[in-house]
């Protein structure tokens, strides 16, 4: 069992830059890969990107264009997502996910998510 808690979320202005993380604890950290997806309003959820259980392997969807970048802290048990050049249509609730595979777009656990709004 995994419980991942997102924070981080805030509103920002169109250009700017946002960090969010999850905390992950149960399980042990290093043995889940873990991702981030979004869900904006309206809209299904989708896949922001993932890191492998190492950390060497990253993916992301084609929509992130090198805007993204995630990372994971494994004194902390944590992962990361940087955002930059944040629009308003990256508004959306993130979700983190811990999952045996990667890459994947299937996961086990989930967080409760954190809002991300961007004014313009």
């Amino acid at each position: 069992q995994v419980y991942l808690v997102e924070s981080g979320g805030g509103l920002v202005r169109a250009g700017e830059s946002l960090r969010l993380s999850c905390a992950s604890s149960g399980d042990t950290f290093g043995n889940y890969a873990m991702a981030w997806f979004r869900q904006r309003p309206g809209e299904e959820r989708e896949y922001v990107g993932a890191i492998s259980q190492t950390g060497r392997g990253t993916d992301y969807a084609d929509f992130v264009k090198a805007r993204f970048t995630i990372s994971r802290d494994y004194t902390k048990d944590t992962v990361y997502l940087q955002m930059r050049g944040l629009t308003p249509d990256d508004a959306a609730v993130y979700y983190c996910a811990a999952g045996p595979s990667f890459p994947s777009r299937r996961y086990d656990y989930w967080g409760q998510g954190t809002q991300v709004t961007v004014s313009s």
